[in-house]
């Protein structure tokens, strides 16, 4: 693929995300378009994750149009291709599961990633932490908040650690560019996690490890 490819790959997965997630709202006090947080994803892992391949950048911006969304997988991969689509696929969650079942399906389930998917959930998990702290819904008492924040931390944390863990086998980036995504990807989990969750991070397995691309 062409930069002009890759270019118009990640404008037409924008516009897709953005006609599918047209009448929908995040859950923050402002009620802010959900089409926020599929490009939220697809910011943290161009600019702090250094992550240039537009099929990820895509999927990352398409990743909920299954689960929240009518969109279907062949859908998908009628507009986009089968590789995204399963992409989309990894990171979609059983909405017909209750949301304990979906929250321990995702960790059990993040060391099958693939190096694709495990870049898009945890740019995922980094997005909805950074929400949550920034703007919770408004309607929430303190205590709610922290028992979600305790909750979706720790959930985030596990799965994070799980694609740390299975991702030692895969090509990792060397040198100059490994210590510099490993500065920005540190960066990144530091604004994320509430309290004092970061020192207990796994981040030495997770980002030695992390894989470039599928």
């Amino acid at each position: 693929m062409t930069a002009a490819d890759d270019t118009g790959l990640v404008l037409r997965a924008a516009q897709f995300a953005a006609m599918k997630h047209r009448n929908q709202r995040r859950m923050d006090k402002e009620a802010t378009p959900y089409i926020n947080h599929p490009l939220a994803l697809a910011n943290v892992l161009w600019h702090e994750g250094r992550i240039a391949d537009a099929r990820i950048i895509a999927a990352a911006l398409l990743h909920d149009t299954v689960e929240d969304t009518r969109t279907t997988r062949a859908e998908l991969a009628r507009a986009f291709g089968k590789p995204i689509a399963a992409v989309v696929a990894e990171v979609t969650d059983n909405k017909r599961l209750d949301k304990k079942t979906r929250k321990r399906l995702q960790v059990e389930h993040a060391p099958q990633l693939s190096p694709s998917a495990k870049l898009v959930k945890l740019a995922d998990k980094i997005c909805n932490l950074r929400d949550l702290a920034a703007s919770p819904p408004g309607d929430w008492s303190l205590a709610r908040r922290r028992e979600y924040s305790t909750g979706r931390s720790r959930s985030s944390t596990l799965c994070a650690a799980r694609i740390g863990v299975s991702s030692a086998s895969s090509t990792a980036p060397t040198g100059r560019d490994r210590s510099r995504r490993r500065r920005s990807l540190t960066a990144a989990l530091s604004q994320s996690m509430p309290g004092k969750l970061i020192q207990v991070f796994p981040l030495g397995c997770l980002l030695d490890h992390l894989p470039v691309s599928s």
